[in-house]
C-alpha cells in the first residue's frame, strides 16, 4: 500500500490556499470594510468559479472538490458583504484610524515614515 503523492499533494495545496484565503475572510466580515474590492472582481470571480464547477464536481471526490467548494463559499460570502455593506471605509467611530483629516495630517507630521 503505496502513498498516492497526487492526493497528498492535492491535500497540502488545498490546505495552503484555504489558510491565505482565511485572513482576507476574516477581516472583511470583522471590520465590513470592504473598500479595497471591486464589484466587478467580485462578480467574475463568482462566476468563474460557478462555471468551473461544471468541471471540478465532474472529477472523483478528493481535496479538489474540498477546495473548489470553500472557493465558492468564500467568494460568494464576499460577494453578498460587499452589496450588504457596500464598498464603504469604516467611519470614524468604526476604525482605529483618525476620525479626521486634520488629524490623519498630524499623524504623518508626527511620524514621517507615514509620509
Amino acid at each position: 500500500m503505496g502513498i498516492d503523492v497526487a492526493l497528498v499533494a492535492g491535500t497540502v495545496s488545498s490546505v495552503i490556499f484555504a489558510a491565505s484565503v482565511l485572513p482576507m475572510l476574516v477581516k472583511a466580515v470583522r471590520t465590513r470594510d470592504l473598500s479595497s474590492y471591486s464589484l466587478g472582481n467580485l462578480s467574475l470571480s463568482n462566476l468563474g468559479n460557478v462555471v468551473h464547477s461544471v468541471y471540478v464536481y465532474s472529477l472523483p471526490a478528493g481535496p479538489i472538490w474540498v477546495l473548489h467548494s470553500f472557493y465558492l463559499v468564500t467568494t460568494g460570502l464576499m460577494l453578498v458583504l460587499f452589496l450588504a455593506h457596500g464598498c464603504r471605509s469604516p467611519g470614524p467611530t468604526d476604525g482605529d484610524g483618525p476620525a479626521h483629516a486634520d488629524d490623519a495630517d498630524e499623524a504623518r507630521a508626527e511620524h514621517p515614515i507615514l509620509a
